[in-house]
């Protein structure tokens, strides 16, 4: 008789810093205590998290792991917290869902009872949490505890932990981290663990990517990392590479239930289910490809007048700049800076004076009529443009037909540009199905685009100046 088989139990990449001693064996013992077994990638992995120094300090302040969905990565968490909050640790434990966060929540008290643990929880969905009973039946009053909460912007600040968990963590935000990064600042001993599957295209955080590429460029200190993953796409059906990335596979997970899951998109499958990180942006509205191809070798020589669209960014914090021209039968465009409001507008003002331009298209609720009275001010002659909404809607149109369709929009391949460009996605504009689009990184500034797309607009629907018809008798 043949031996089952099962996945993987050792990550395909990992980075995992000496140690000698753990806790993780102690963790295992209490969680099999409740009726459930640890599989082996479950306690070795629980053996890197609680790895401790000659100090008793924890040999990785930050453990981060990531895995195919549906393998029951969830459980070393909750070995971490029930081994943390038994030792008078003060945990917070969040999610991007508040499904996920609830059901964690009621995984816990449920192992918690069936370890004949005392406890006392509030179960009220957004505000959960768990706190022991010490020896007397009493709950503690500042430790043995775990909250359980969904991110936002601010959830987090003026608290206090020691260890932070940050579940789905390819939904985990700039802005997120912003908030919750100095919680654990004040422990003696402090402890961050994310976990998740690679980011798809709608997934919104960057920090576990940036976090990923740090750790396997050799620029982090003091962390873990583990993951089962492919470097390239695979064939959906490659039953080898299921087992290779699936650790539960055999073990509670089916080859069938895996089977059932590919459908005619083969990358959706690769990232969720084979932990494949994509090294491009595959939401994007523009391809590299599609862009790349309109680029020319050298900037041309500007033989016609320039058009200038001018954009300050939704959040107030940037302005951008950018022109276009004809150039036989294409548009040119070409970003000349985005700065910071801070810095007023001298630059643009400086640009607009030297430059030969035609029309200049100013954007920006709050800030375009500042500026083009800055323009009538300084003597400039030139009569901006302030658009409508439903110009706007018509300009992004046109700009993604140029690019898609007609391919009559040239550039000299600026990287800024090109980063901004091939990771964007259409955000809805107006109530007529007008669409406009949005930065896909966090890092990035959108206004960047919406000023070349001014630019393009304005030179594309350009009629040339009327001349006043000449009656003679």
């Amino acid at each position: 008789m043949s031996e089952k088989r099962i996945g993987r139990q050792t990550p395909t990449t990992s980075l995992v810093l000496p140690y000698i001693e753990t806790k993780g064996k102690e963790a295992v013992e209490i969680y099999n205590k409740t009726g459930r077994t640890a599989r082996e990638w479950q306690e070795l992995l629980i053996y890197d998290i609680l790895a401790i120094d000659k100090e008793g300090m924890w040999v990785h302040s930050l453990f981060c792991y990531s895995l195919p969905r549906r393998n029951g990565k969830t459980e070393d968490v909750i070995m971490r917290i029930m081994w943390g909050i038994i030792h008078g640790e003060k945990i917070l434990y969040t999610a991007h869902m508040i499904s996920t966060a609830h059901s964690v929540f009621e995984t816990i008290c449920a192992l918690l009872d069936q370890a004949e643990i005392e406890y006392t929880s509030v179960k009220a969905k957004g505000s959960e949490n768990i706190r022991l009973l010490n020896e007397k039946g009493k709950a503690y009053k500042l430790d043995h505890l775990v909250n359980f909460r969904t991110r936002s912007n601010t959830g987090g600040l003026g608290e206090g932990y020691d260890v932070l968990v940050i579940d789905e963590a390819q939904e985990y935000t700039i802005d997120q981290e912003s908030a919750l990064k100095y919680v654990i600042s004040a422990s003696s001993n402090p402890q961050t663990i994310m976990l998740g599957t690679p980011p798809t295209a709608i997934s919104h955080g960057t920090v576990f990517q940036k976090m990923r590429d740090k750790v396997l460029e050799g620029k982090s200190k003091n962390t873990g990392w583990a993951e089962w993953s492919i470097e390239h796409m695979h064939d959906p059906y490659d039953r080898d590479i299921w087992y290779e990335t699936n650790p539960s596979l055999g073990q509670g997970l089916t080859e069938r239930v895996i089977e059932n899951e590919i459908t005619s998109d083969d990358v959706d499958f690769n990232i969720q289910r084979l932990g494949h990180w994509l090294s491009y942006s595959q939401g994007s509205e523009f391809s590299e490809k599609e862009w790349e191809n309109l680029k020319v070798a050298t900037v041309p020589n500007f033989q016609n007048k320039l058009f200038v669209g001018i954009k300050y960014g939704v959040d107030g914090k940037h302005v951008a700049m950018s022109i276009a021209t004809k150039v036989d039968e294409k548009i040119f465009v070409e970003s000349i800076d985005c700065q910071s409001v801070r810095n007023g507008n001298t630059w643009i003002i400086s640009f607009l004076k030297e430059a030969d331009i035609e029309k200049v298209v100013i954007d920006g609720s709050g800030s375009q009529q500042i500026l083009s009275d800055e323009i009538k001010d300084y003597g400039i002659k030139l009569k901006p443009v302030l658009p409508k909404v439903s110009d706007v809607v018509v300009a992004n149109n046109m700009f993604e037909q140029a690019v898609t369709s007609s391919k009559n929009i040239c550039h000299n391949d600026q990287p800024s540009l090109k980063q901004i460009v091939t990771n964007c996605k259409r955000r809805a504009i107006g109530t007529n199905g007008g669409f406009g689009f949005k930065a896909m990184m966090e890092e990035h500034e959108i206004a960047l685009l919406d000023s070349v797309i001014l630019a393009h607009w304005a030179c594309a629907t350009y009629k040339g100046v009327k001349k006043k018809q000449k009656i003679s008798c």
